[in-house]
């Protein structure tokens, strides 16, 4: 029993002083408040630009009055911004005051009723990336030309975007060591996403598919082939290319896999069409919200019917269950 009485305490190393942590608390406070890396990129260019606007009015960016805030957003709508991209740039200019700890003026109350104002006067529609249909897909990939890297590669990229609703940001992170292939196909370790900031342990399932042509899966293990035969079997999955189609260590962009998908699915269509056709194309097909949600990782069913893209007014139309 005595064995077990401690005689002495423990060592616990030196005790810092509580203003020590100051500086790492205030790391950790501005790393859960700034969000994705796009998110940062796009807040920081509506920032300076609120902030040159100010200068040029002589007014005061931070913290800024409510007088100050409300006279930006009407300079915005007249320049004719778009509702979405006032409500970014607002976002930003909170997100400083937050960082701050200054309060926002975007939550005073006269402000969200200007707000509200603007939309109502310039409407809210979003543009949105459309969807393709699965037929004009599996006809653009199929006709690949497969005897240049260059083609291998986009194949991929076609294939796996819409097979793992990946957004083109996801895409371009995936690295070699992310892949995992079965019997059932490819299960894919994705490490962070914009819904996944912290790096939770997240998955997505890729599957065989019957015909080669189109199968994500085989299309993904050609690739990864051909990165093996130039030596490349760690680091980034989707890489660019030197001219003379070598292949370089760069990982490739986001703007990169943007002119993929427009090269050879037209130029109406963007990165975000590969997600919005998963969607589309699966709902059209019969699936429902969770399963949908278990690929793109969604959080909600109202997400969801927002990426449906139901163009065609007979599509998915109660109208045909009538039974007349």
């Amino acid at each position: 029993m005595k064995e077990l009485i401690r005689t002495t305490p423990p060592e616990v190393g030196p005790v810092r002083a509580f203003n020590d942590y100051a500086q790492e608390t205030g790391e950790y406070l501005a790393a859960g408040l700034e969000g994705a890396a796009n998110t940062q990129k796009a807040y920081a260019g509506d920032w300076r630009r609120f902030t040159a606007w100010c200068t040029q009015v002589g007014r005061s960016s931070l913290p800024a009055a409510l007088e100050t805030l409300a006279g930006f957003v009407t300079h915005l709508a007249a320049e004719g911004k778009k509702v979405a991209t006032i409500q970014r740039h607002c976002a930003a200019i909170a997100k400083a005051h937050q960082l701050q700890d200054h309060p926002s003026p975007t939550d005073e109350k006269k402000f969200k009723v200007l707000l509200k104002g603007v939309s109502r006067k310039k409407g809210v529609r979003q543009k949105q990336a459309p969807a393709f249909t699965l037929a004009h897909f599996k006809r653009v990939v199929q006709s690949i030309d497969l005897s240049r890297p260059k083609g291998v590669r986009d194949r991929a990229i076609l294939l796996l975007g819409l097979a793992g609703a990946f957004r083109r940001e996801e895409l371009v992170s995936l690295d070699v060591e992310h892949l995992r292939f079965d019997e059932d196909g490819l299960v894919i370790d994705v490490q962070r996403s914009k819904t996944n900031q912290i790096g939770e342990r997240d998955e997505k399932a890729v599957f065989f598919a019957p015909d080669r042509r189109t199968c994500p899966v085989r299309a993904v293990k050609d690739w990864l082939d051909l990165l093996a035969e130039n030596g490349r079997t760690t680091g980034p999955l989707f890489v660019s290319f030197y001219k003379g189609q070598r292949l370089t260590r760069q990982r490739l962009s986001t703007d990169r896999v943007n002119l993929v998908v427009q090269e050879y699915l037209g130029p109406e269509y963007t990165a975000h069409s590969l997600r919005a056709s998963f969607v589309t194309i699966t709902k059209l097909a019969g699936s429902d919200d969770a399963k949908i949600m278990n690929q793109t990782k969604h959080k909600t069913t109202a997400m969801i019917r927002r990426y449906t893209r139901l163009d065609n007014i007979r599509q998915h139309n109660a109208a045909q269950d009538l039974g007349l």
